[in-house]
């Protein structure tokens, strides 16, 4: 099976897109554009590349500069905006009196938020997180996930373990698995790989050396390596609509800057993509379809 690739530069309808579509927000948490491009361009992502269109990673704006903040942008609809000037198309919108950037080929939803819109209209949400703003040790930490039917986070979804992302995945598979076929799927996993600490995902490094640009390039490397099952299971039952981006970026000494949730270039510019899996993908296989 062949990815179908949305045009880049067009916004798909997406009122044609919802409810016949499982939709997949997979959000990189922490990914770097410049990162996210240079192993596209060296082909250590291949997995990942699947996804991307000819021209690659689209560079876009970040909602906010940390989780908390661009996740609850994203789920009332506001996910990456185009680097370019705009008004540019949004994919899904809250309808409110004066938006400019809605326009006829936006899925529009009355509710609060776009798990609460996309409930309405019959689909099953679920949660897959990955950093602590998805934990439910807190008040706080219970905000995002509560905004789905199911969500689930663990120990070891988060950003200490080595492992994070394959287990991340084998419950999201799970999820898909325990679904009526009839019944249309919304979900949102939050990958804590790439998230300090990631020095461990670098062959050689040490806890001592702490994270590096590097370090976050192998974890991208490694979380490219463990994406085929998730992809598969998603268009296991129908077509998948699939957005992947980073929620924001993270400076490892940029002028002086370590970390993320400043306003430094290198954690405002994130990628971002969208694609269509068709119906029975594998997520393994070679063939594309540019």
């Amino acid at each position: 099976m062949n990815t179908e690739h949305v045009v880049a530069g067009t916004t798909p309808d997406m009122n044609d897109v919802v409810g016949t579509h499982d939709i997949l927000l997979l959000t990189l948490d922490t990914l770097r554009y410049d990162v996210a491009v240079e192993l596209a361009a060296a082909g250590r992502t291949p997995h990942l590349a699947r996804l991307l269109p000819d021209g690659g990673w689209e560079r876009r704006h970040a909602p906010g500069s940390f989780t908390y903040a661009s996740h609850l942008a994203m789920l009332a609809g506001f996910l990456p905006t185009p680097a370019s000037p705009g008004p540019h198309p949004r994919l899904f919108a809250a309808a409110f009196p004066g938006s400019v950037s809605t326009f006829d080929r936006t899925w529009t939803f009355t509710a609060a938020d776009l798990p609460a819109g996309l409930a309405e209209a019959g689909y099953h949400t679920a949660c897959v997180g990955g950093t602590g703003f998805f934990n439910r040790r807190s008040a706080l930490g219970s905000v995002l996930p509560n905004m789905f039917a199911e969500s689930h986070w663990q120990e070891s979804f988060g950003v200490t373990d080595p492992h994070s992302f394959e287990n991340q995945v084998e419950c999201a598979v799970g999820i898909t698995e325990s679904l009526p076929p009839e019944q249309p799927l919304f979900m949102l996993l939050n990958v804590s790989a790439l998230h300090q600490p990631n020095w461990f995902h670098l062959p050689g490094a040490t806890r001592d050396a702490g994270d590096t640009r590097d370090s976050h390039a192998a974890a991208l490397e490694y979380v490219d390596r463990h994406l085929p099952p998730l992809l598969t299971a998603m268009a296991a039952r129908r077509r998948c609509f699939v957005i992947a981006c980073s929620d924001h970026g993270t400076a490892y000494g940029e002028d002086g800057h370590t970390g993320h949730r400043i306003g430094h270039e290198v954690v405002w510019t994130i990628p971002y993509t969208h694609a269509v899996l068709p119906h029975r993908y594998r997520g393994d296989t070679k063939e594309t379809n540019r």
